[in-house]
């Protein structure tokens, strides 16, 4: 078991980036010149929670795929609209891009922030044809602790969520620097007075405790330059579902933030193998 120190060195990604107000900064003037740029159907809500609402960026034509995009900041932090910057590479290539909020701890607990994505999930389902997209090539795609509910809603059995739902909802998921076994964050002083867990509440709400039911593919990725902790959760979900594993895509010297920048650049390999899994070809 790691002591607190280590837990705090390890886990703590954003006491470990020295410059992260600065990114923080530029993400949000780029995130607020996308959606200047593009269309967007903001706060459009799915669910009863006052943060149940999402932001939805379509593409040109009809019938297009639709990227589902679930940010992160711990659980406990950020906004869809810190993330937009990613949805133009997207969009320009004629891929939908949906960007989700969820209620944030310690007002919210993660089991029920499972509970809003697979409502999320479900409503971006069932509107399909009211928003222009192609039902059967929906991709959901997370950052961190986006990436820990992004890998959930691949374990979910989605008919017994709902009836109407179909199996295989999802088209593939692609995780980057998550967390796939919270146990460890049990004894992490710099989290506990927000997530509140203990050793069942961690297990229960944990991916890799899970198992989904079909080989829908998977891709990871995670920075090079992450703790030794973020790369062991990595390897850790790829272990643990090698049915759906398809790819783990190197990222050279990036960090904990600049990991899912990666996602959102037309010229990098994760954004180009994101774009095959939306088209099918994973």
């Amino acid at each position: 078991m790691l002591t607190p120190e280590q837990l705090e060195s390890e886990y703590n990604a954003r006491a470990a980036i020295a410059d992260h107000p600065q990114i923080f900064a530029r993400w949000s003037e780029e995130s607020s010149a996308a959606r200047g740029r593009l269309q967007v159907d903001a706060d459009r809500r799915f669910g009863p929670a006052p943060a149940e609402t999402l932001d939805f960026y379509p593409t040109a034509g009809r019938n297009a795929a639709l990227l589902v995009f679930i940010h992160g900041g711990y659980w406990r932090s950020l906004d869809k609209q810190d993330f937009s910057f990613l949805a133009p590479a997207f969009v320009d290539a004629g891929v939908a891009v949906a960007m989700p909020n969820y209620g944030l701890a310690p007002t919210t607990s993660i089991a029920e922030m499972v509970r809003q994505m697979l409502r999320a999930l479900a409503a971006l389902y069932r509107d399909a044809s009211q928003l222009g997209i192609d039902r059967e090539r929906i991709v959901v795609a997370g950052h961190s602790a986006g990436a820990h509910l992004a890998a959930m809603m691949l374990a979910a059995d989605w008919p017994r969520w709902s009836p109407d739902l179909p199996a295989d909802l999802l088209r593939g998921a692609v995780c980057i620097s998550g967390i796939y076994d919270l146990r460890p964050l049990v004894h992490a002083a710099f989290l506990q007075d927000d997530l509140r867990l203990d050793t069942r509440t961690a297990k229960f709400v944990s991916p890799v405790n899970y198992r989904p039911g079909l080989a829908t593919p998977m891709i990871t990725a995670v920075g090079a330059d992450e703790s030794a902790e973020f790369r062991r959760q990595n390897r850790l979900i790829r272990g643990a579902w090698r049915h759906c594993f398809r790819d783990d895509l190197p990222l050279p010297g990036r960090h904990h933030l600049a990991s899912v920048e990666a996602l959102g650049a037309a010229s990098h390999p994760l954004f180009g193998a994101t774009l095959r899994l939306l088209r099918g070809r994973s």
